[in-house]
């Protein structure tokens, strides 16, 4: 008989910004490759902003799939009813690749933890589909989730599939958005936590399943401190390599001109570097008309 196979996680993709644009579908295809062309959007994030803005973002999707030759499939959770039906959950069943994309990263933590649409995710993820989050979806992912409208509101738990690592999207523009939010992060981290900064058209991913993140579509370093304090008493790490505190992912900085090189524990490759051509104005445009979508 043949041995048993052991399920284990898929891949996992913590990104800065970008999700179903053009600049990301080298990644979100590398993401999905060998696995059900099932593209499963999940754009609960956005919910509070309206009908408008969730069409939003299933517009981009619906390209993106296009663009990857793969079939998307909506599941639009504006609460935790909607988020409890069993017919939702159905439809992330069989998944190749599962997102939840930008907006509010406290109301989706709150809308879909412990929820029949998160368990057939998380069920998805760690039978080896893979999962990825954009922006607030990437803050969900982890156990820390600050009220990023409301800076002085005590942050919230989240979804919990990297814990021990709090996040910081859109980094390069978040010193200027909210500067005391990257203060809270880092001063207020417990020991045995690791604060990243994603810059915007960037992407933390691990393609392999085990546990080890690499940084791809680098535009500029991603930036770390270890430790649990912040400032003079922490670790802090850019360009070359950190290996994060406790049991945080290890995390390698390569930059976009090192396109022969491989991922740390990854097999795809970097595409163009972001941020120029037609799809870097486009991602750009979206931050100026969207003013601070996470």
């Amino acid at each position: 008989m043949p041995p048993e196979t052991v399920a284990r996680p898929g891949p996992l993709a913590l990104v800065g910004s970008g999700e179903y644009l053009p600049v990301m579908a080298g990644v979100e295809g590398a993401l999905i490759e060998g696995r059900p062309r099932r593209y499963v959007q999940i754009p609960t994030a956005a919910a509070p902003e309206g009908r408008r803005r969730l069409q939003y973002w299933l517009d981009l999707g619906a390209a993106q799939a296009e663009r990857l030759g793969v079939e998307q499939v909506p599941v639009v959770v504006r609460d935790r009813d909607e988020a409890g039906s069993e017919d939702l959950a159905a439809l992330v069943r069989g998944a190749g690749l599962i997102y939840l994309s930008g907006g509010d990263p406290l109301f989706l933590a709150r809308t879909l933890r412990g929820t029949r649409v998160w368990a057939a995710a998380e069920a998805a993820w760690r039978s080896g589909a893979a999962l990825a989050g954009c922006s607030a979806g990437a803050i969900a992912l982890t156990d820390w989730v600050p009220a990023v409208r409301a800076p002085a509101a005590e942050p919230g738990h989240g979804l919990g599939i990297v814990p021990r690592l709090r996040v910081l999207p859109h980094f390069d523009k978040l010193t200027s958005w909210a500067p005391e939010l990257v203060t809270r992060a880092t001063a207020g981290s417990p020991p045995g936590t690791t604060v990243i900064g994603i810059d915007e058209d960037t992407a933390i991913v691990d393609l392999t399943g085990g546990g080890r993140l690499a940084v791809a579509r680098l535009s500029s370093p991603v930036i770390a401190w270890c430790g649990g304090r912040g400032g003079s008493g922490s670790r802090h790490c850019s360009r070359r390599s950190c290996r994060p505190c406790g049991t945080a992912p290890h995390v390698r900085n390569h930059t976009a001109g090192q396109r022969g090189r491989r991922w740390a524990g990854c097999t795809a490759r970097p595409g163009p570097r972001p941020g120029g051509g037609a799809a870097g104005r486009a991602g750009r445009r979206r931050f100026r008309s969207g003013g601070r979508s996470w």
